[in-house]
């Protein structure tokens, strides 16, 4: 009977296949397969590990939490702007540099989400062992290739790259690279993730595998927030944006949890940010006793849009529909992040945690929504500075200024020296990241990196002092701009600085010359605009850009 079961399933779903792609909706199969492989369970809750019933007595090292948001605008937030729509204010995480220290030039190291991570999780450039580009399922590639014949910048589709592109889950981390949270669990550190992974999802290259104690966490690269039939959850789709219907239709609304109670593919409890948020304040708890790093990796502000009832109809002065439900993620996350920074107070934890929040990229050109990089121009996908900058806040009341500002610049990878030192390990000499700790304390001036580089394939792109060089091969041009006098990007000087291009495409071809083959190719080259979004009419004038993924 059990044989003759799973032939039946076997047989419907070749059938559901056939009729999906009779229809053309073939692009859902990828979702159904996975969720088969690995069948989502009813929702239990996780049994966080506790530490010890008294706290210790003599000085303590610090904890270590930090929480990255995923697509945040650098103008989402009422600290840099005027929040979204001038009307969503964002008093917790705004509270997080106004009593720290705000890094004023804060940088991701990639414009797209696991290059990013993998940079900040080693402390190195993500090129430096060939996590160049985002990890996602040739199916993605195949159907945003295809999208839109119409458009007047076509996206190119590498059909012969495919044979070298590895199972979609073996795309992640090296195991051989050495991760913020192993160095922190040798150091005594109890170690959680709890959120977005996007680093692989086979054993070896899981978080439980690369340091961390504890892991509810997103494996892929988003999720649901909740499902599309909730009654409590209001949609916004994109029907311009072929990524937002590849996500409908292949995104679980799932968590994975790996603890001391066992490990298990469930659905959340209730909308996936509030239960992130949950999830972090009770382990804060159950560790209060004892060293710990939290990395708290939010999935929104991501597509696929949907914000609770409750935080939509709270902005009914918000006339737009997606604006309005992607203004109620973000007052979602800032509670979240309120949630999380009233447990700390809760358990006398305040002042000695060293709390950093960073966006792992800029806000996305694909939401349609024009000013959230606002006042610079560019997108996640572009090095633009909309793009690659990110609210970069450091708090410590027990060990850093309050209400202070340094100007930078400052990366992703500097997030692991700072918490080495901070943890008194020993100096990692394989680092490309910088100690912040100095420059946050006045103690050190000037710029903790002169010279900065990223690369997404044939697009690069170096930032020497306050010089800043993109150089591009599809299409063929360069862009030169002075950051110092013209932070905005809005004046290209490369005809007038001939010499100075030389140089800088020297430091680049010297940069890529030390960097292995990316560990898989990008299949996908696609347009992206600098200045509109994406349910913008092209015309033949717009300045873009071709991302590789």
């Amino acid at each position: 009977m059990k044989r003759l079961a799973i032939i039946g399933g076997a047989l419907a779903l070749l059938g559901l296949g056939g009729f999906l792609l009779w229809q053309n909706y073939w692009y859902y199969l990828p979702g159904i397969i996975g969720n088969l492989k690995n069948p989502i369970s009813a929702n239990t809750d996780v049994v966080w590990s506790q530490g010890p019933a008294e706290a210790p007595s003599g000085e303590r090292a610090p904890n270590i939490l930090v929480i990255v948001v995923d697509d945040l605008g650098y103008n989402d937030i009422s600290i840099n702007g005027g929040g979204v729509a001038g009307v969503v204010q964002t008093p917790n995480i705004d509270a997080i540099g106004r009593d720290g220290v705000i890094v004023e030039q804060g940088y991701t190291s990639n414009a797209t989400c696991s290059p990013s991570r993998a940079a900040l999780m080693t402390g190195r450039y993500p090129t430096r062992f060939g996590f160049e580009f985002t990890s996602a399922p040739p199916e993605f590639a195949r159907y945003i290739s295809h999208s839109d014949p119409s458009a007047l910048r076509q996206p190119i589709f590498h059909e012969d790259r495919l044979v070298d592109v590895p199972p979609r889950e073996t795309l992640g981390l090296p195991p051989s690279e050495v991760t913020i949270a192993e160095m922190l669990r040798d150091r005594g550190y109890h170690t959680m993730l709890l959120g977005k992974w996007h680093l692989g999802e086979v054993p070896d290259m899981r978080p439980e595998a690369q340091g961390f104690n504890e892991a509810l966490g997103i494996m892929q690269g988003a999720s649901m927030f909740l499902p599309p039939s909730d009654p409590n959850v209001v949609n916004a789709r994109l029907d311009f944006d072929p990524i937002d219907r590849f996500l409908w239709a292949n995104l679980p609304y799932a968590v994975d949890w790996h603890g001391a109670d066992g490990d298990r593919r469930m659905r959340p409890r209730g909308y996936m940010t509030d239960y992130l948020a949950e999830e972090a304040a009770t382990a804060i708890h159950a560790n209060r006793n004892r060293p710990f790093f939290m990395y708290l990796s939010f999935t929104a502000v991501h597509t696929p849009l949907q914000a609770t009832r409750e935080d939509y109809d709270a902005l009914s002065d918000v006339p737009d529909h997606t604006q309005r439900v992607y203004g109620a993620m973000i007052r979602a996350l800032d509670r979240g992040v309120g949630r999380v920074m009233q447990a700390l107070r809760d358990n006398g934890l305040d002042e000695n945690t060293i709390v950093i929040f960073v966006s792992d990229n800029g806000g996305a050109w694909y939401t349609g929504l024009a000013d959230i990089n606002a006042p610079f121009r560019g997108w996640k996908s572009t090095f633009f500075e909309g793009g690659i900058r990110t609210p970069y806040f450091i708090r410590w009341p027990a060990g850093l200024p309050r209400g202070a500002t340094i100007p930078g610049p400052a990366t992703h990878m500097d997030i692991f020296a700072t918490a080495a030192a901070a943890a008194g390990a020993p100096a990692q000499p394989q680092l490309d990241g910088v100690n912040l700790l100095p420059y946050l304390r006045g103690e050190a001036q000037g710029a903790p990196s002169q010279r900065l580089f990223w690369r997404s394939g044939p697009y690069r792109v170096v930032r020497d002092g306050d010089w800043k060089l993109q150089v591009s091969e599809t299409p063929n041009r360069v862009w030169l701009f002075n950051l110092r006098d013209d932070p905005t990007e809005q004046n290209e000087v490369s005809a007038q600085h001939p010499d100075r291009v030389a140089a800088m495409r020297a430091m680049i071809e010297a940069q890529n010359a030390a960097m292995p083959r990316p560990l898989w190719p990008a299949l996908i080259e696609g347009p992206v605009r600098i200045d509109v979004p994406l349910n913008t009419p092209w015309t033949e004038e717009q300045e873009h850009i071709y991302w590789s993924n």
